[in-house]
């Protein structure tokens, strides 16, 4: 597959042979083992593409997270560049992750990305753009405090730049003419969230009996609701599309490499695609193709064996 990405670590002249992303536990849920972090395994699908080495900490309803994350740093010692993605109530979990690993270590790199620091990057704004100070401003000077670079916004390409030692400490992403900013073209060409880096068998989402995985066909929610965190975030507001024919695709590479046969779309808002009659006369017509191989299959090897 070309790499799409190459203008952006072209870049960096040092990327480093491998790098840790962590996904914090999120004790607030009933389960943490249904949905998985699909953001920063799209992140760690456009790095390995790029030729680096990748290990993902699922934290995910680990109990001793703290002390399997100090563990890995002290064990793994040639790992020194760890991302951390954070929703806001994940986020004293990853702030402990982050003081385990430093306290056996002392060269470690930590890069946060995520809803967290994307939504206090908007609001942060905002504050400016009012003249006043107000808790993001706050919460900006505690996460540069806790993490060496920040990432807002679209994460596949600005991590590239977070690795460049002289470069910006705050990466801005969120913002529609940055170069950062994904497109529908740009969207579409991302390779599929590496979910072969977390387990998973263990998680447990089934639709109908049938164990199932969920994927993101499309980003932004155009609306601007009272109650949204994100209505103030570019990235979280603005509507980009993959065509049909890719998450089709993406669809059918689950079900042929993880025997998976329920999927659920996890989109802000389906009914904004145009072309939504298009992508379920393709579903359809993929499901009667598959049913075809299954049944195909299963003839096969009941001769065979």
């Amino acid at each position: 597959m070309e790499i799409k990405t190459t203008a952006f670590f072209a870049r960096v002249r040092n990327l480093p042979e491998k790098i840790a992303l962590v996904i914090p536990p999120s004790p607030f849920l009933l389960d943490e083992r249904v949905f998985m972090s699909l953001g920063i395994l799209k992140v760690a699908a456009v790095l390995r593409q790029a030729g680096v080495k990748v290990e993902v900490l699922d934290f995910s309803g680990v109990k001793n997270f703290t002390e399997a994350a100090s563990d890995y740093a002290r064990i793994r010692t040639d790992v020194r560049w760890f991302g951390l993605t954070s929703t806001t109530p994940q986020l004293p979990a990853a702030a402990k992750i982050v003081q385990a690993m430093r306290a056996v270590r002392s060269d470690i790199k930590t890069i946060l990305g995520g809803p967290h620091i994307t939504l206090v990057n908007a609001a942060f704004k905002r504050e400016q753009l009012l003249g006043i100070k107000g808790r993001a401003v706050e919460a900006m000077k505690q996460a540069e405090e806790m993490f060496d670079v920040l990432i807002a916004g679209d994460g596949e390409e600005a991590i590239f730049l977070a690795f460049d030692e002289s470069g910006p400490k705050f990466v801005d992403a969120d913002e529609k003419n940055s170069p950062l900013f994904l497109d529908d073209r740009r969207l579409t060409e991302l390779p599929f969230p590496a979910r072969d880096l977390v387990d998973i068998e263990s998680y447990r989402y089934s639709i109908e009996g049938f164990p199932a995985l969920s994927l993101i066909a499309q980003l932004g929610c155009p609306f601007a609701c009272g109650f949204c965190g994100g209505r103030e975030s570019p990235m979280l507001r603005k509507i980009r599309m993959r065509t049909s024919a890719n998450i089709v695709e993406e669809i059918v590479h689950l079900y042929r490499t993880t025997n998976r046969r329920g999927f659920m779309l996890y989109d802000d808002e389906l009914n904004v695609n145009k072309n939504m009659v298009e992508l379920m006369h393709l579903i359809a017509k993929t499901q009667k193709d598959l049913g075809t191989e299954w049944r195909l299959r299963g003839f096969i090897k009941s001769q065979l064996f």
